[in-house]
């Protein structure tokens, strides 16, 4: 066990991370401030603003070594600046309380914000295992909590803490949400936003179009459940609005399917397709997929589309 997984977390689980932990992930683009392994900086031989030290590894330039923290530590750290992080992702989860369904269900299966959450910690910790820079934004009707991008372990651990810390309580209103969102990104990174997508799809265009105009590459993850993608129920049923329980109906699901799963279809074609025109990646999952799956199934067709354009 790394000093990345010091942070005991129900969101960073061991059986996903061995599937995952070999693969990279790298962006379509070039990125401001891209440096080591395959990816050297542009702007070696520029003077360059300290951001903060990594752990040395080998094959790190010895002349960044920072010998004041060594005598300190007694151990090796690299001083690392602006331009020298391989990759910079801020990864925005959804923490409204529609992330909160099944919250009671009988099978045990996860949550969306548990699924969506494990999701992000897996990111997370393969971003920074490969030295990249991370950061974390929560968001329902407004932002709970905005972690900048860092690329060391202990910041992975506050990734954990604030994922673990998330309440549930409010509903998304998107209206203004992705300005701010938008707000928070200075520098061009991929952005992966991780939710349920439950919203007006012309204000989720529009929002995802805010975080595309900045130049980020972004990529998103819908999350729902098994019973929102294939509404499974049987008998008469008592449905509540998932942010709004004073929204209720009584109804014979049987004769709701059909009309449901065809306004669903239209509304994830609708997203989707407003993606692809866009230049954004596109990815649904079902909260019964399993999640090493879905990202080694994503990460390596990734991989393989960055190959073939380069």
């Amino acid at each position: 066990m790394t000093e990345a997984t010091t942070h005991t977390s129900r969101f960073l689980r061991p059986e996903i991370l061995g599937k995952i932990g070999t693969l990279e992930l790298r962006a379509r683009q070039v990125v401001e401030g891209i440096v080591s392994g395959m990816h050297r900086s542009p702007y070696h031989g520029f003077s360059v603003e300290f951001s903060q030290h990594r752990e040395y590894v080998p094959g790190d330039d010895l002349r960044h070594l920072d010998w004041r923290v060594f005598g300190k530590s007694d151990r090796f750290y690299v001083k690392q600046y602006e331009e020298e992080t391989n990759l910079r992702a801020h990864l925005l989860v959804d923490c409204s309380s529609s992330m909160r369904y099944p919250e009671h269900a009988d099978d045990g299966r996860w949550t969306k914000f548990e699924y969506a959450a494990t999701l992000a910690a897996s990111l997370a910790y393969l971003l920074i295992h490969q030295q990249d820079a991370v950061g974390l934004i929560l968001f329902d009707r407004e932002i709970r909590a905005n972690l900048p991008a860092y690329s060391n372990h202990p910041h992975l651990q506050s990734i954990l803490a604030q994922l673990e810390k998330a309440r549930l309580e409010h509903p998304t209103e998107t209206g203004s949400l992705f300005a701010q969102l938008a707000s928070k990104l200075h520098r061009r990174s991929v952005v992966v936003l991780v939710s349920d997508l439950l919203a007006d799809p012309d204000e989720i265009i529009r929002g995802v179009e805010l975080l595309r105009q900045g130049n980020h590459e972004v990529v998103l993850m819908h999350v729902l459940d098994r019973d929102e993608r294939e509404f499974p129920f049987q008998d008469h049923t008592l449905f509540e609005g998932i942010e709004h329980a004073e929204w209720q109906l009584t109804a014979d699901p049987q004769s709701l399917r059909t009309a449901y799963l065809e306004a669903l279809d239209a509304y994830i074609s609708r997203i989707r397709t407003a993606c692809v025109n866009r230049r954004m990646e596109y990815v649904g999952v079902s909260t019964v997929d399993a999640l090493d799956v879905v990202l080694r199934s994503y990460l390596v067709a990734r991989s393989r589309l960055i190959k073939a354009r380069t």
